[in-house]
């Protein structure tokens, strides 16, 4: 994995600006720390920093080729697991190679396909093309969004790069935000495909490409969720979803570093794990390591809660040991939640969600001592079915967001002056209808079917990209490459179409991946409840929250008092909230210091 950036200009000579690419190539070292690399002309400046995992003395970015009289030059972070199948396919149509990487794979299918070159990548990519030939700049971002990718038209400029502060980095861009902007800092897994909350800032939309030319950026979707029949019986089902899980790990463990997965004693990592233990054993290559994480006295003080049915820890020994790997427990410091906070801003470069993006972080940071590459379960439950809220709508549907049925009125949190202007609940409810209007429909299905079919979309669609951009940013912070194998498109378009009475099957939900699993895990694992990601607050966590909230209260000359009300500060306070136990949006307040942080060191410009 990698960090890209770049700027193009059509008015003014790059070669000049060598300075200013460097700027913007540097602040993505976290994402490749290994090498460095800038291509400049006088209409480009493309800049690449390099995480190797394949081919680690060849692949080196930016990567150029000659077509015809003109340089074709790829700036690529990303892994294409299917390149070696493209690379033949490619050879047989006369293209030569000269190194190992699938980033070459990636520039020859450039050269052969056009824009047209996504469709055949099977991935998580965000990669940059300038063009010579057409004076064209060309962004492209894998079907489910995995890998970040963000723009800005600046007058005859375009920028991009794997996060905003690679574009931050560019004295074009200025940090401000507007009233849509702060909707999705205050509204939770809303925010619309392609909005990135600061003004004229742009991410490339998932399954999308973009092509920047002299008369500007337009935007053209290679993928999206297609409905289809679902003919396969039940248990033809479960064999699909085993095959193409089998197949997609075995891709995903191509590496020439150290790979480990991410093993929780959940369903989903331990289906990843027992796949990837299985291909590696029969391949003659050992064990793969594992990692689980918890805090402190977690396991014996664990409280269970709407999220959290039961410690991770026991069930991860029970994985690990049926499958015979390499296995490391975690145990992270709860004190240490409130300091990684601010370097999670950071990372995100906007404000998170607090103790949720910093246990993550400090997560990452062991398992990065250890390994370059992990697996993980992420999307499983979008992909399956398994969130509590599933189960929820299909027995009695509501008319928002899933996740946020519980959130109440939002504008409380809000000063009085932006009240005035902006209303989270009208914008909240104004996004969910706009992205039931994108679902797809498929004649004859009944009530029920058709709202699952609205819940999976809507949790595909709005709240796995949330998720995604979280353990990207935190684990690329570290230079950790972590891939998720539940992502695949072809499983996730095959999922799509099971009929919600497939993932009740057994009264349970996921009952389709706990099928599959079976044979490869013992019963208690296969069995077991959703359970969260442990979360580390206690009451050392909150006392510091409290505390530095009562600081902020303080502190008359705070940005944050320009947006949110001080009385409604100070009441969260006296509440010592902690959000334990519910559905709805992460504790507010956590969220409210790091939006003072983030207003403080970005200097950003409010603009309402």
């Amino acid at each position: 994995m990698c960090g890209i950036a770049g700027w193009v200009d059509w008015e003014r000579d790059l070669t000049l600006e060598k300075t200013t690419v460097e700027a913007m190539t540097r602040t993505m070292v976290c994402r490749g720390p290994d090498a460095a690399g800038t291509w400049l002309s006088p209409r480009a400046g493309i800049g690449h920093r390099r995480l190797a995992v394949i081919d680690l003395d060849g692949g080196a970015q930016p990567m150029t080729a000659q077509a015809g009289q003109h340089t074709v030059v790829l700036t690529y972070s990303g892994e294409v697991y299917n390149f070696r199948e493209l690379r033949n396919q490619l050879s047989a149509l006369g293209h030569a190679f000269r190194t190992s990487s699938d980033t070459e794979v990636v520039l020859h299918a450039y050269l052969e396909w056009g824009t047209d070159l996504a469709e055949h990548l099977n991935g998580m990519f965000a990669f940059a093309v300038w063009d010579e030939r057409s004076q064209e700049l060309v962004l492209v971002r894998d079907r489910l969004g995995v890998k970040p990718l963000y723009y800005s038209v600046c007058g005859s400029a375009v920028l991009f790069g794997s996060e905003p502060k690679a574009i931050l980095a560019n004295p074009l861009f200025k940090p401000r935000v507007d009233l849509d902007g702060l909707a999705d800092l205050f509204v939770m897994a809303a925010k619309r495909p392609g909005d990135a909350v600061y003004r004229d800032l742009r991410e490339v939309a998932p399954g999308t490409v973009v092509r920047c030319g002299r008369d500007g950026a337009r935007a053209q979707r290679y993928w999206q969720l297609e409905p289809r029949p679902h003919e396969d019986d039940l248990d033809t089902t479960v064999a699909t979803v085993r095959d193409l899980l089998t197949d997609i790990v075995q891709r995903q463990l191509v590496t020439d570093v150290p790979i480990c997965s991410l093993l929780s004693g959940g369903l989903d990592s331990s289906v990843v794990t027992a796949l990837a233990a299985q291909h590696l054993q029969a391949q003659g290559r050992g064990t793969i390591s594992t990692f689980s994480v918890d805090f402190i006295q977690q396991e014996h003080g664990f409280q269970s809660d709407a999220l959290h049915s039961s410690p991770d820890s026991p069930f991860a020994r029970k994985a690990a040991h049926h499958l015979g790997t390499s296995h490391q427990e975690l145990v992270l410091d709860a004190a240490q939640l409130y300091g990684c906070q601010d370097d999670a801003i950071a990372a995100r470069d906007l404000p998170g969600i607090g103790d949720l993006d910093a246990s993550l972080l400090m997560l990452f940071r062991e398992v990065r001592k250890h390994s370059t590459v992990a697996l993980s379960g992420e999307a499983a439950d979008e992909v399956f079915g398994g969130y509590p809220w599933y189960a929820a709508e299909a027995s009695r549907p509501t008319d928002s967001f899933p996740w946020a049925a519980g959130a109440g009125d939002r504008n409380v949190v809000l000063a009085a002056d932006l009240r005035g202007k902006l209303d989270l609940n009208a914008y909240a409810a104004s996004r969910y209808t706009e992205a039931l209007s994108e679902v797809p429909s498929l004649p004859g299905e009944d009530p029920q079917q058709r709202r699952m079919r609205e819940v999976f979309y809507l949790n595909l669609t709005r709240f796995l990209p949330f998720l995604l951009d979280r353990k990207d940013r935190m684990s690329m912070a570290v230079g950790l490459e972590v891939r998720v194998p539940f992502c695949d498109h072809r499983l996730v378009q095959y999922a799509w179409n099971i009929p919600w009475s497939m993932h009740i099957a057994d009264g349970v939900q996921k009952s389709v991946l706990r099928r599959a699993a079976r044979g490869l895990l013992p019963e208690s694992v296969v069995d077991r409840p959703k359970s969260a990601f442990p979360s580390g607050v206690g009451s050392s966590y909150l006392a510091a929250t409290r505390e530095r909230a009562r600081a902020l209260l303080d502190d008359k000359s705070s940005p944050a008092f320009q947006l949110v009300d001080a009385s409604a500060v100070a009441g969260m306070v006296r509440a010592a909230e902690s959000g334990s136990g519910s559905f709805s949006p992460p504790p507010m307040l956590p969220r409210i210091l790091q939006l003072d942080a983030w207003l403080r060191r970005y200097q950003v410009d409010v603009v309402v």
